[in-house]
């Protein structure tokens, strides 16, 4: 059933700054729930709709089932936005997003080093050993404190590259594991 736009329209009162006087109870406010199509919604699958809506938050969903392979590729797409993705202009210096955010004093560099850091994560949940995530944890902790001091600290951001160098290590690493 569609309603014409007469049943949609609210007629108007005058306009003259006064409030109105009108009171509405529960029963006169409702009317029926139509969605953007212009379709009446029946009560009754609505209530069923919210019975059945629930948030998963397991391993379902965008990031949750990927394979070792696509796991592998995020991060390193990941570290390339954050250390290379851009190329400055006129010259060869690569420099990715880190450079950019860390311009902001402090917290620019707690959110990049809190990137790094998932990173990291995501290389421990990929079965890299204690000493790899180790090395990789010293990366970012270098990163991010030199990162802290103002333009300096953002020029060490853009020829450190920390994200890169865990990549590295991660990828040498995956590259002497035995292919299962």
């Amino acid at each position: 059933m569609t309603m014409s736009d007469d049943d949609i329209v609210t007629r108007r009162g005058p306009r003259s700054g006064r409030a109105s006087h009108a009171s509405f109870s529960g029963a006169e406010a409702r009317g029926p729930i139509i969605d953007q199509d212009g379709h009446e919604i029946r009560p009754e699958t609505l209530e069923q709709g919210f019975r059945e809506f629930r948030f998963e938050f397991g391993q379902a969903g965008p990031f949750g089932n990927l394979t070792r392979e696509q796991r592998i590729a995020r991060i390193e797409a990941i570290a390339k936005l954050l250390d290379v993705a851009f190329i400055l202009p006129g010259t060869n210096i690569r420099y990715g997003i880190d450079g950019l955010i860390g311009l902001i004093p402090v917290v620019g560099d707690i959110i990049t080093t809190a990137i790094s850091l998932w990173l990291v994560r995501e290389a421990r949940a990929l079965g890299a050993p204690w000493y790899i995530t180790a090395r990789m944890l010293g990366n970012v902790a270098v990163d991010g404190v030199v990162g802290m001091v103002p333009f300096a600290g953002d020029a060490f951001d853009v020829m450190f590259r920390a994200n890169m160098r865990n990549v590295r290590l991660l990828r040498r690493w995956l590259d002497k594991q035995p292919r299962m």
